[in-house]
């Protein structure tokens, strides 16, 4: 048997939950989580989402709205080095912290965002994402009739 014997069908669940989990949140393999941090303000008219990417361009993220969720995306790739178009995979690299590859940054949105009202830029790694808020129905009185 390949599994643990306490492992069972409960146990393979829980650990490709955990797989998913950790392959959605940016957990790479050596412990580094690629996951930008984001900062969320609220104004009477918008609602800003400010994340750090460092070390990425415009052309390396995407974003997109879908049923009241926003999702960002992104990838950040090794750096090609200047030195005959070798990369940093073919140095020996004698430490590294930095993290490279997938994120993904999911948020839950108020109901009845405009996507197309939806702008971002990005500027020195930060990006910001500012969403309109939904005007607010205006109540409306409904005039009861005598029945027929």
């Amino acid at each position: 048997m390949l599994m643990r014997p306490d492992f069972g069908l409960f146990g393979l669940h829980r650990e490709i939950d955990r797989l998913f989990s950790e392959f959605s949140q940016g957990l790479m393999p050596n412990g580094q989580q690629l996951v930008p941090s984001i900062d969320i303000a609220e104004t009477d008219k918008a609602i800003e989402v400010t994340a750090e990417m460092p070390g990425l361009e415009r052309k390396d993220v995407d974003i997109s709205i879908e049923d009241d969720t926003l999702t960002i995306r992104g990838e950040k790739k090794v750096e090609q080095s200047t030195d005959g178009g070798k990369d940093k995979s073919d140095k020996n690299v004698q430490h590294s912290e930095r993290s490279y590859g997938m994120f993904l940054r999911v948020l839950q949105l108020p109901p009845g965002i405009d996507p197309s009202s939806v702008q971002a830029t990005m500027a020195n790694g930060v990006l910001k994402i500012t969403i309109p808020k939904p005007a607010k129905p205006e109540p409306k009185r409904i005039e009861v009739k005598e029945a027929a």
